[in-house]
This record gives C-alpha cells, sequence and structure tokens, in this order.
C-alpha cells in the first residue's frame, strides 16, 4: 500500500485578502502592494494543476512536434500552440498498461486515464482508480474553499455501451475507485461556487455590488499597477456575469434539433448554455478565475464525453456527423479532414486557456508560470482504439520547477519507461503530494 509523505512544516496559514459585504467573501488576486498576503511563504503564488481532457484521440500524422522552443515545428494539429512554443512541452510515447490490455476499446481505456488502474468490466461493479487530481485534492484540497474543480460540457450518461455503464464514458475524475468525483457542466452553479459562499448562492443580483464599495475603499491604499489589476479583476468578473445570462438566454441547440423549435414548458433557470465554443470558453474562464482568487489549485475539464455525441457543425467544413463517427471514420478523406478540425478545435480551447493565464501578472510571474497544465485523449488512433500511447501536452513552467519549450519522446524506451503514471508522480510531487507508487508505477519520468 503507497504511503502518502507529507511535510506540513511549510503549510502557512492563509494570508489571503477579501473584499466582504453581504456575507460574500471574494478573494483578491496576487498585487505587489500587499506583498503579506500573497499565498505560500509570503511572497510565492501557489502551484496549480489542470487537466483539460478531449475523447477519442487523433489523428496520428497530424500530431506531432519537433525541435525546441520557438523554433519547435508543430504538426496541423497544434497549429494554435503556434505562439506558445515557448510555454509547453509536447510529450510522445507515455501510455497506461491496464488501458493498453483491456479488451474494451473505450470505457476500457478512459475513466483510468488519470489513475492507470484497471477498469472492473463486471456491469454489476463499476470500479475504477482514484485519479491522481482527486489524490491531490484529498491531500491539498483543504487549503482552499474549493478542493477541486471538475467541470465539463456534456452530461453524465446512464445508458449502457456494450453492457457497460456509460459513466465511465462520462467520467474522466474520480474520487475513488468506485465514486467520480461530481462533475459540474453548468457555469453559473460553478460560478456561484467559486464567487458565492460554497452553498450555491443564488445569482439574484451582481456579487460585485456587495463588494464594490470595499473595493473603492481599497484603491488609495495601493499602486497604480494594482488598481489597474484590481479593475481588470472586478471587469473579469463582471463580464462573465453577463456572459452566463446571455448563454442562459440562448434558445439555439447546437447539433441535432429537436421537433419543437420553442419550449413548451417554462424555461428553467440558470439553463444549461446551447452554444458549444461558448460554453467551453467560459469553463475555461471559469477556471482561470478560481485559480486567480486561489478558490482551488486544482482543476479537470471535459471538452465532451467519449463516446461523445457531440456534432461539431459549428465549425466550418464540418458538416452531419456526431464526434464519434467523424473520430471512427475508416480513414476516408473527407471523414479524416472534419476530423482534424474537431482536433484543431480541442487544441484551441487549450491555447485560449493558456493565453489567458500568461496574461495575469502575480508580481513579476504570470499565472501560467505558476502552473501546470495537460491537454490530453485516452486514445492515441480515434480510428484504432490505440492505446500504445496517449497525446499528452503539458504548459506552464510549475513554478519554476518545468524546463518548457521542448519535446520529451519516451517512445523507443523500455516499457517501464513509458508510463504516464510516473508523469502523475512527477506532477503531484511538484504539488507537493509524495506517493511511493501510483497506478502502474513506482518511478518518476525521466527527465521532466
Amino acid at each position: 500500500m503507497s504511503v502518502i509523505k507529507r511535510d506540513l512544516s511549510h503549510q502557512p496559514k492563509s494570508r489571503r485578502n477579501f473584499l466582504r459585504g453581504a456575507g460574500v467573501a471574494l478573494a483578491l488576486p496576487w498585487m505587489e502592494s500587499m506583498p503579506l498576503f500573497a499565498a505560500r511563504d509570503k511572497s510565492k503564488p501557489p502551484l496549480r494543476f489542470a487537466c483539460i481532457y478531449f475523447s477519442n484521440g487523433v489523428e496520428p500524422i497530424h500530431w506531432f512536434a519537433k525541435g525546441q522552443g520557438s523554433q519547435m515545428e508543430l504538426g496541423p494539429v497544434l497549429t494554435a500552440m503556434m505562439p506558445h512554443r515557448e510555454d509547453m512541452i509536447f510529450v510522445r510515447g507515455l501510455y497506461n498498461q491496464q488501458a493498453f490490455v483491456s479488451t474494451s476499446p473505450h470505457l476500457g481505456r478512459m475513466p483510468n486515464t488519470l489513475s492507470g488502474a484497471k477498469v472492473s468490466l463486471d456491469p454489476a461493479d463499476i470500479r475504477v482508480g482514484t485519479s491522481f487530481d482527486q489524490v491531490l485534492s484529498r491531500e491539498i484540497g483543504g487549503q482552499t474553499a474549493v478542493p477541486s474543480l471538475v467541470t465539463g460540457i456534456e452530461p453524465n450518461e446512464l445508458r449502457l455501451e456494450d453492457g457497460l455503464s456509460m459513466v465511465y464514458g462520462s467520467c474522466l475524475s474520480w474520487a475513488s475507485p468506485t465514486k467520480p468525483a461530481t462533475k459540474e457542466i453548468y457555469p453559473a452553479r460553478a460560478f456561484d461556487l467559486l464567487v458565492g459562499d460554497g452553498s450555491g448562492r443564488q445569482l439574484d443580483h451582481s456579487i460585485l455590488d456587495d463588494v464594490l464599495a470595499e473595493a473603492h475603499s481599497l484603491e488609495p491604499k495601493i499602486s497604480g499597477n494594482d488598481r489597474q489589476k484590481l479593475g481588470e479583476y472586478l471587469e473579469s468578473i463582471r463580464d462573465i456575469e453577463k456572459r452566463i445570462e446571455k448563454a442562459n438566454k440562448e434558445e439555439r441547440i447546437e447539433g441535432w434539433r429537436p421537433t419543437l423549435t420553442k419550449p413548451d414548458m417554462p424555461r428553467p433557470a440558470d439553463a444549461l448554455p446551447q452554444d458549444v465554443p461558448a460554453h467551453m470558453k467560459l469553463m475555461l474562464d471559469l477556471t482561470v478565475l478560481a485559480f486567480q482568487m486561489d478558490k482551488t489549485r486544482i482543476a479537470t475539464c471535459m471538452l465532451n464525453n467519449d463516446l461523445s455525441q457531440m456534432n461539431f457543425k459549428f465549425l466550418e467544413g464540418v458538416k452531419g456527423a456526431l464526434h464519434l463517427d467523424l473520430t471512427h471514420n475508416g480513414r476516408a478523406p473527407v471523414a479524416e479532414a472534419m476530423y482534424l478540425k474537431t482536433n484543431q478545435f480541442h487544441v484551441q480551447q487549450f491555447a485560449y486557456l493558456i493565453d489567458r493565464m500568461k496574461k495575469i501578472d502575480e508580481g513579476g510571474t504570470s499565472l501560467l508560470d505558476n502552473s501546470m497544465l495537460m491537454l490530453c485523449s485516452n486514445l492515441f488512433d480515434g480510428d484504432t482504439h490505440s492505446a500504445d500511447q496517449l497525446p499528452i501536452l503539458l504548459a506552464g513552467k510549475g513554478g519554476g520547477t518545468l524546463k518548457t519549450g521542448r519535446v520529451l519522446d519516451y517512445l523507443d524506451k523500455e516499457n517501464d519507461q513509458r508510463r504516464a503514471c510516473s508523469l502523475y508522480l512527477s506532477l503531484m510531487d511538484r504539488m507537493g503530494v509524495h506517493l511511493d507508487k501510483f497506478g502502474d508505477s513506482d518511478r518518476r519520468l525521466a527527465d521532466l
């Protein structure tokens, strides 16, 4: 049994600064004028981790990187990463042994993406391993108001696929071997959790209305740079509020259209956004907000479920096919071209998150510098269900612990040096959680 070793001597008491009003406490971002309130050792921002997941793999011929730094050559899938080549690490050749040997090409190779554990194929026993983001949540999540933020775009599905529950295909993050972490797909609820009091505060009026007076009183006490930062921070919260309100009023449905063009029942409050790109960006913006407010330091976001029924016809040139059909295309040229577009779209969301985080200053370093981001999928070649390697892209400097602008290629290494769980052990180390073993590995990833 693995032993989790923790050094509690360096866990500081909270030094966050807050704006307060009407039962609301709004945590402020890092500001140079108030170094005593910076997270960890009085001056350094905390380290954050986020995993962004997309389903059904990639077109292998389009997923590659060569060289280093600003001269790195990227495959067509990664075009959106061109401005961020010096902020990324392209990781090639890692895999999960239990996924590789599973006889279930999808559901045996998806819920264990972040755990490397064996997936039970007994319909009466839903069981997989605890994902490493939830190991982090359990061990260090108590330092923040929200232990981890688990979000998605598509709901959990209750249907069966090949005799197995689609809970396997709907849940990337697992709080225990038998229980997935609660995935929030409603932006308004995630916003309430982060900005409200943690108990689902209703959005009856702007959260800023409660704290604006105190914000104004703070302005004379801080530097000009911090006044600008405070204004941008409050405006970003207002912007998200406006976009949630707008998304809730949308009536357009992406993909399949129902037989009714208008609802025949009263519209529920805080409805799920129906514009897929807007929905994804909202969830990513909420991830940034959560990190910026230090409400959580651990986040996962599923851009779509495994065996996804999402229709990508909102992309130019993608017509009449679900994501699942595009990724299982028998190498049909037209379908392959549309598959590439969906892959590019997913990478664009990751690039958007990177770009947002790069622009947020935390006292000489950016929010991205103080984070570790991972983009991944559960399969490599979606058409053949290959699990001999995983598409993995890292970004962020991990608080100075990661050297970016590199390609790390493990494909020709021995199998025990190619385990994705070795990467997870290495990332957990950087977050302050040290395990002797995790999943199918007891060693750290070489050269990371």
